[in-house]
């Protein structure tokens, strides 16, 4: 089993900056992809961007492609979104979630993740 868990979400004002993380922990890969979901009350979870452990390949939604930065720190077994300019509609669940299969420009559908951490609120006020 994968064991994943997000931190780093928050209160913060329209303009300002916030980073997650996400720890995955237990089983192993040689390779994944892990991808950060968002999901707003009322709405269904949307796909954010996504990262390839192996190579570093992005992959971004275009509602937040210039804002929005995903890395990796492998060591760590840690995936980063740094979140800039936010806005009000950036405001839901965040989720962290993890595929060990297929290229990471696929990562889009949420229903194809294998693993999900619990999620970090973040709120944006306007």
């Amino acid at each position: 089993q994968v064991q994943l868990v997000e931190s780093g979400g928050g209160l913060v004002q329209a303009g300002g900056s916030l980073r997650l993380s996400c720890a995955a922990s237990g089983r192993t890969f040689n390779d994944y992809n892990m991808g950060w979901f968002r999901q707003a009350p009322g709405k269904e979870r949307e796909f954010v961007s996504a990262i390839n452990r192996r190579t570093g390949s992005t992959f971004y939604a275009d509602s937040v492609k210039g804002r929005f930065t995903i890395s990796r720190d492998n060591p760590k077994n840690t995936v980063y979104l740094q979140m800039n300019s936010l806005n009000f509609e950036d405001t839901a669940v965040y989720y962290c979630a993890l595929r060990t299969w297929g290229a990471v420009r696929a990562m889009a559908d949420w229903r194809t993740m294998e693993y999900w951490g619990k999620g970090t609120l973040v709120t944006v006020s306007s």
